[in-house]
């Protein structure tokens, strides 16, 4: 990710969060939903009949709100006001159930019936609403009575509500609609960048992130009313989607802080916690949107408190490795600020007796926009500080290979570097060896002495001369070699063998005689290693010093002939 591209994110993001912000101040009290609530309620049994419980005002609780799902059938009543406009839906938050009975009960008793089967029920453009249509609704109309079989949530029944038409009806509405449309749309960026980022820089936090930023756009998704603009699915399926989806964002944000923060800069027993946090979240999701009945009255609060401790491992975990000093921990500390708020919200308005569950849905947008931001800033950063300490790393390991295949003395590579680069060399052309040798060099050693001795063979490298099309070695002692490519091979061989007196006298005067190369030059046959090439050559270079140094004896071989190599020869400069 460029600086520019972080910057652009960074504003966008920012832009949406002030947006969001007036939307998001509500979030934690939830106000009750724009339309008609209930006024009372009613436990009932399924084997119960439904117009008998409403006849029987024993039966109603209408002076508190204080809904329990005990019963296997509770019933809600609503009040129909004359003169206000009438309803036409039934709606309330999503959670598992079995069916939904509508009774509307006219003044003079006359009752009209439906149901509505968990299956058959609509996704409403509320977020996270279910809605039903009510039997015939007229002026004559003074109660709708809603009784729901087996609820599994109490938000099913404090959010229940009457309304004339569906969700997003107004301009307040689609203008929040648009909002969480364009965060959606946000959440694709990152997944862009982490393709990017992965591509370069295999690292497991980097899948965790994209698996993290994709579980909080399908939660998104989800849990608002653009997947009913978009594909419009059952509301019971959305339900167990955003169970299963929760545990998955609950999950991959275990598993990226287990792999993002650095290591040694968090606990080791917090850090191994981790993964089973994950693994607990899966299957608590799972098992709960599989199994919503086991413990129906009690299971909700459950599958709430269930997650408290995963909840405490992530915050102790934050703090440990921000207290040590990690980088990676202080951007997701930031960026999950509101998401833990949203955690403690649920966990505290879900399991206190006396407190209307909320989910926070709102606060959680909000917490998406800075999830996006500061926790892709972070994996930037790392990115970048990860690529630097690697391309620091690799350089510091080319300069020693370079340095362990490079002679001190002459500058030139050794031994090591032309037995690595030999069959990529050949594939590249290069089609002669020649090996040289400096004729009666051990006498110059001891009439000069060795320091003399270590300057001439500075200027043979010197004489040598590599380039694009030969490449010089020194394989120890006196001892050089050649690999050439070319037609003119042959001639570049010996023009450096026969320009090493002249520089040797230049560079090194006082020495008292020429000094003088022998060289033997053999072609590259394509099915021999560098060892047998090598030898030859040697052989060559010997049958030169035995006819007198000073001169080359070269030879051909295979397909190597036409190369330029005119078979036994010797030369005399």
């Amino acid at each position: 990710m460029t600086t520019r591209g972080l910057r652009n994110l960074l504003s966008l993001a920012v832009l949406l969060l002030m947006m969001l912000l007036p939307f998001a101040a509500a979030s934690a009290g939830e106000a009750e939903p724009s339309g008609i609530p209930s006024s009372c309620w009613a436990p009932a049994s399924l084997s119960e009949d439904v117009a008998a419980v409403i006849s029987d005002e024993k039966r109603w609780s209408c002076d508190t709100r204080e809904f329990s799902i005990d019963a296997e059938r509770v019933l809600l009543r609503f009040e129909i006001v004359p003169g206000e406009p009438l309803p036409r839906y039934f709606l309330s938050r999503r959670a598992a159930l079995a069916a939904v009975h509508l009774l509307a009960i006219d003044r003079d008793g006359a009752i009209r019936q439906d149901t509505i089967p968990a299956a058959a029920l609509r996704s409403s453009m509320a977020g996270g609403y279910f809605k039903a249509h009510l039997p015939e609704v007229t002026a004559e109309t003074r109660q709708i009575v809603a009784a729901i079989d087996l609820p599994s949530h109490k938000m099913t029944l404090e959010r229940a509500y009457l309304a004339p038409v569906d969700a997003a009806g107004d301009v307040s509405d689609m203008r929040f609609a648009l909002l969480l449309a364009g965060l959606a749309g946000m959440l694709v960026m990152p997944l862009i960048f982490n393709a990017a980022f992965y591509r370069a820089l295999r690292e497991t936090f980097v899948l965790w992130h994209t698996a993290l930023t994709f579980s909080l756009l399908a939660t998104i998704l989800v849990t608002s009313g653009l997947s009913v603009l978009l594909f419009d699915p059952p509301a019971m399926t959305l339900s167990w989607m955003t169970t299963v989806i929760f545990g998955m964002t609950v999950a991959s944000g275990a598993m990226f802080t287990y792999s993002f923060v650095e290591p040694g800069l968090m606990h080791r027993l917090l850090r191994r916690v981790l993964p089973w946090c994950a693994a607990w979240a899966i299957f608590l999701s799972v098992f709960h949107a599989a199994f919503p009945f086991v413990a129906r009255p009690i299971q909700s609060s459950a599958y709430t408190a269930a997650f408290a401790p995963v909840l405490a491992i992530f915050m102790l975990s934050m703090i440990d490795a921000w207290r040590r000093g990690s980088r990676a921990a202080r951007y997701q500390a930031i960026g999950y600020a509101p998401m833990v708020a949203v955690g403690l919200i649920r966990l505290v308005t879900g399991l206190v007796p006396w407190l209307h569950s909320t989910d926070a849905a709102l606060l959680f947008y909000a917490g998406c926009v800075c999830e996006v931001v500061f926790t892709t800033l972070g994996v930037a950063e790392r990115f970048v500080t990860m690529k630097r300490e690697r391309d620091r790393a690799r350089n510091e390991a080319e300069l020693l290979e370079r340095l362990s295949e490079t002679d001190a003395l002459t500058a030139l590579l050794n031994r090591r570097a032309i037995e690595r680069q030999f069959e990529q060399l050949r594939a590249e052309g290069f089609c002669a060896l020649a090996v040289i040798d400096i004729d009666h060099f051990k006498a110059i050693n001891d009439v000069n002495g060795h320091s003399i001795g270590d300057e001439v063979l500075k200027a043979v490298a010197r004489a040598l001369q590599p380039g694009p099309h030969v490449r010089a070695y020194r394989l120890g002692g006196e001892e050089f070699v050649l690999l050439l490519r070319g037609e003119d091979a042959e001639t570049q061989a010996e023009l450096r063998r026969q320009a090493i007196p002249a520089i040797v006298a230049h560079t090194v005067p006082g020495l008292g005689r020429p000094v003088t190369a022998s060289m033997g030059l053999t072609a590259l046959a394509g099915c021999e290693d560098f060892a047998a090439i090598y030898e030859r050559a040697d052989k060559l270079l010997y049958e030169a010093k035995s006819a007198g140094r000073n001169r080359t004896r070269g030879g051909c071989v295979g397909a190597a002939v036409g190369q330029g190599f005119a078979g036994d020869m010797a030369r005399s400069a």
